[in-house]
């Protein structure tokens, strides 16, 4: 007689059955990566934001601008960046310039930069507060960015977002 190689009904579903469990387990992992992916972004603009200050705040330490307590320009191949402290004012002449290079095609505060993020808030004051977060869909401000202008005695403050807000 010859033997017959094959699965019996029963191996294959248990291999079936420990598919789906694993499929079940694994699945939320990589169902979930929009919110990961928003709170890279968020990360990659919080970095975008304090390496465009550093910048303009070297780029003012050698104009003699750095001790200035109202908004002045920082002038550059690229644009006009408004300072304060030597670093940039948090409104879209200063920080959001900064990081665009002035080609922010921004017309106000609320209106969208480059296509992808929106801004709220904004002032050429020390300590003034904007906001930057996604422009697609409702803007939802509990996943965002937050700059702080500097004051006479500290720096920018930036802050991204929980990555469980977004």
């Amino acid at each position: 007689m010859k033997k017959q190689g094959g699965f019996t009904l029963i191996e294959l579903v248990v291999v079936i059955v420990i598919l789906g469990i694993l499929a079940v387990t694994a699945a939320p992992r990589f169902l979930d990566l929009q919110s990961d992916a928003r709170a890279s972004s968020l990360q990659g603009l919080k970095g975008a934001m304090a390496g465009a200050g550093g910048i303009v705040y070297g780029k003012a330490a050698i104009a003699g601008l750095e001790r200035s307590d109202t908004a002045v320009p920082v002038s550059s191949a690229e644009a006009n960046i408004e300072t304060i402290f030597g670093y940039p004012t948090a409104d879209t002449d200063g920080i959001i310039a900064a990081m665009t290079g002035g080609f922010a095609d921004i017309g106000s505060v609320g209106d969208a930069f480059n296509g992808d993020w929106v801004t709220s808030g904004g002032a050429d004051t020390a300590g003034a507060i904007i906001q930057v977060t996604f422009s697609s869909g409702a803007a939802n401000w509990d996943c965002s960015v937050t700059y702080q202008a500097a004051t006479s005695d500290a720096q920018p403050i930036i802050t991204a977002s929980d990555a469980d807000a977004c």
